[in-house]
């Protein structure tokens, strides 16, 4: 029962539960932007005074496709959100870090193996190589 507990109470598991309420909150005022607001914008373009109550028969069956298009766009409103306000400046950041961490490698002409900066000669295939630009030559 203790590692049960342990289990429930490990940082990692309320950070995900965190941001499943968040997402779901989020989702939810996604949803009422597209249905309140969006949808009758287009649907005032379009001509229909209810863009979410678009239906169509076939034979008994009702095909709802204006509550799919509501989904539709607010799906795609908030996988922009995602991308545009998490994975791009993670992206952003990543690149960032990448610069700034200095090059302590370099490809062998040869052979094509990662060999320390300061090598004369390829570990591998033990051509010789010319030291890198910026190592002091010994």
């Amino acid at each position: 029962m203790g590692g049960f507990k342990q289990f429930l109470l490990r940082g990692n598991l309320i950070d995900l539960a965190i941001a499943v309420v968040i997402g779901v909150a989020f989702s939810a005022i996604i949803t009422a932007l597209v249905t309140d607001l969006i949808t009758p914008l287009i649907a005032a373009i379009g001509g229909q005074p209810d863009f979410s109550a678009l239906t169509f028969k076939v034979n008994t069956s009702t095909f709802h496709y204006g509550a799919f298009v509501n989904a539709l766009l607010s799906f795609v409103i908030i996988a922009a959100v995602i991308y545009f306000l998490v994975v791009l400046p993670v992206t952003r950041i990543m690149a960032l870090n990448a610069k700034k961490a200095e090059a302590t490698e370099q490809e062998c002409p040869e052979c094509l193996s990662q060999i320390p900066l300061a090598a004369r000669r390829c570990m591998y295939c033990t051509a010789e190589i010319a030291p890198a630009q910026g190592t002091p030559a010994a």
